[in-house]
């Protein structure tokens, strides 16, 4: 786009060319005021609102099964004992070696600190 000299700014804009409209028939009608601003819409909507007996639900069983181990917490135990076990396998590996380096005791240290994380997601 061209960029507009300043005396040409206080300019009032053309109007835009109309588009061409096809003939078609809406399937809402629009009723416009004066003021563009507000418009009322017309519109059928067919809603069926009775009640349809199914028959007993195919994944009661399946729901069952979720509150038990839900309630079980099958999950927060299970990540609970693999943090312990890989955790007593890091410490023994840390403390087998001769001369550890930084770098393996910062990876002890944040395995340790996992810790918390694990906790809160056995508690909650």
């Amino acid at each position: 786009m061209p960029r507009k000299k300043p005396e040409d700014l206080n300019k009032p804009a053309a109007a835009p060319a109309p588009a061409p409209v096809a003939e078609t028939k809406p399937d809402a009608v629009v009723v416009a005021t004066q003021d563009s601003t507000t418009r009322k819409v017309k519109l059928d909507l067919e809603v069926d609102t009775s009640v349809k007996d199914m028959g007993p639900n195919p994944y009661q069983r399946v729901i069952h099964l979720a509150r038990a181990i839900d309630a079980w917490r099958i999950f927060p135990r299970l990540f609970l004992t693999v943090y312990i076990v890989l955790l007593y396998k890091c410490v023994i590996w840390y403390m087998n070696l001769p001369n550890p380096t930084l770098e393996q005791s910062g990876l002890i240290s944040i395995c340790r600190c996992w810790r918390g994380m694990v906790w809160s997601l056995h508690r909650n």
